[in-house]
């Protein structure tokens, strides 16, 4: 670690939640390791199936994705996560970020690209600027009482059933075995 005080490490004042969504056992446990520096719980799935689960039961404010996670990839995540009434920023990671994934994460709403492997400073500079972005548009405005959905109470309510297992759906039809098994000898490639 560099020579910054633990005081200048950013990071909310309540403990905030992040989900990290990686095939890789070696990325979930590289941020566990580089959130733990701050007021993170870290949950962890290792595809967008389990993500989706996850998220469907716990209010997560960032959520750090594989660009190709086992099952799908994070435009899959974005698109599902969209239909919650407080959607996650997505932060996508990558050995091979470049200017285009950075370009089309943005342009379809999602917050930010990091490339792996990760920098701790930057994880945790990137992941407490997503949390603020989450925390100034949807808890302030549910304060006030609405979201910009215009729903009272939106970041407390829940998406419909129909609306995740259709999500679900729709990763598992795209995701056949032979491409999650082509797609993890591809990272597992990128990583040696």
């Amino acid at each position: 670690m560099s020579g910054r005080s633990e005081s200048s490490i950013p990071s909310p004042e309540r403990t905030a939640a992040v989900l990290a969504v990686s095939p890789l056992p070696a990325d979930r446990v590289r941020l566990r390791e580089i959130l733990s520096q701050g007021n993170w719980k870290l949950h962890e799935a290792s595809d967008c199936c389990e993500a989706l689960a996850l998220l469907r039961d716990q209010n997560v404010p960032v959520l750090l994705c594989e660009r190709d996670p086992a099952d799908g990839n994070w435009e899959d995540l974005l698109n599902a996560t969209a239909r919650l009434p407080a959607p996650p920023s997505l932060i996508v990671f990558s050995r091979l970020a470049d200017e285009s994934l950075w370009a089309k994460v943005l342009n379809l709403g999602g917050f930010d690209v990091l490339m792996t492997p990760f920098e701790p400073e930057e994880v945790l500079r990137v992941t407490f600027a997503a949390w603020s972005r989450w925390q100034c548009e949807f808890v302030a405005s549910a304060a006030k009482g609405a979201t910009r959905t215009g729903r009272p109470e939106a970041v407390k309510a829940a998406p419909p059933e129909e609306d995740w297992l259709r999500a679900e759906r729709e990763i598992r039809t795209r995701s056949s075995p032979a491409r999650q098994s082509a797609r993890l000898d591809r990272q597992r490639q990128g990583a040696a």
